[in-house]
This record gives C-alpha cells, structure tokens and sequence, in this order.
C-alpha cells in the first residue's frame, strides 16, 4: 500500500532525474578534476550514455540501482509488483542491446552502480574506472601502431603504470570490446 494517493505520486515520481544525478556528478567531477574530457548524454549513440570519452574509446553508464535492476543492489516495490518487474525487465534489456551495438561500433563500455559510489566503496571504484581508462587508451594506441611502446618510450602525454601495482578486480561490471 502507497502512503501517497495517486496525484501526489505521479507528482514525486515525475521529479525524478534521468540526468545529471548525483552518482553522474560525482564521476564526471572526478574524472575532470583528474584531466580526462568528456561529452555527457551523447544522444547519437546507442543507448545514450552518460559519459564518452571518446579519445579513449570508452563510454560509461552509471545506473541507478533500482531503474537497471541491479542484481546485488536492486529491490522491487511492494505495490504493483508485476508493473514494475516488467518495466525493470525492459530496462535490463534495452541497456543489454544498446551495450552489445556500442561493442559492435568499436567502444569499450563500462558500467557503474549507483551503489559503488556509497562514501564507503567510492574511492575504490573512482580508481578501478580511471585505471580501466587508461588500459584502454593505452590497447587502443598499440592497435592503431604497429610499434609497441616500451614504458620508457610511451608519449609523454599517456600516464602509465606498472602492471604489478594493480590488481585485478571485477567489482566494476566492465565489457572489454572485442579484439579484432
């Protein structure tokens, strides 16, 4: 049972943001503070991701937990159940086709949860998606050159890392693109 009659809860769901949320907030300001541009909400893609850094070759979509149907974070309401179930079954499925069309047009797509960037995992996450980035930039470049870099002859504007220093982590629900 809704606390709210029908008036008042179209009123409170009608005020919901599909841009420039919070969790979009936070990322787009860490990446710009880190160096990175981006175009935001880039309506000629599939699927309109939120971010696309397309020096990169990457576009990020960050999903509210409960709108994409998150498996570990996700919760359906207690009234309407079957409304809500089918309208969180299309979501899942529209953002599946637009993900596998980005792959199919070159782009490494990475996907962020609303619920990894709590205070308490935030950090965690910032650093996996910037270093993902980076790995891709860097894949990118090798493909587009016949020479391999070294890491003392990268170009001075790449930052790379030493492999060792990072772990592989699988918290972030990244899709490689596939290798051609």
């Amino acid at each position: 049972m809704d606390i709210w009659d029908k008036k008042k809860r179209s009123a409170v769901m009608a005020k919901i943001r599909s841009k420039d949320t919070k969790p979009e907030w936070i990322v787009r300001r860490y990446l710009y503070h880190r160096g990175y541009r981006y175009r935001k909400n880039v309506k000629g893609l599939p699927g309109t991701p939120d971010i696309v850094l397309r020096k990169y070759g990457v576009v990020i979509f960050i999903n509210g937990c409960f709108w994409h149907g998150h498996e570990i974070d996700g919760h359906l309401p207690h009234s309407r159940k079957a409304f809500w179930q089918k309208k969180i079954e299309r979501n899942k499925e529209r953002d599946k086709l637009a993900k596998e069309a980005l792959m199919q047009m070159g782009w490494a797509v990475m996907t962020i949860w609303e619920c990894q960037l709590k205070p308490a995992m935030r950090k965690k996450t910032l650093l996996e998606m910037e270093y993902y980035i980076n790995h891709s930039y860097l894949a990118r470049l090798k493909t587009q050159s016949s020479k391999s870099y070294t890491l003392e002859e990268i170009p001075p504007n790449i930052a790379a890392e030493d492999k060792g220093k990072y772990e592989k982590s699988n918290s972030l629900n990244i899709i490689e693109k596939p290798n051609k």
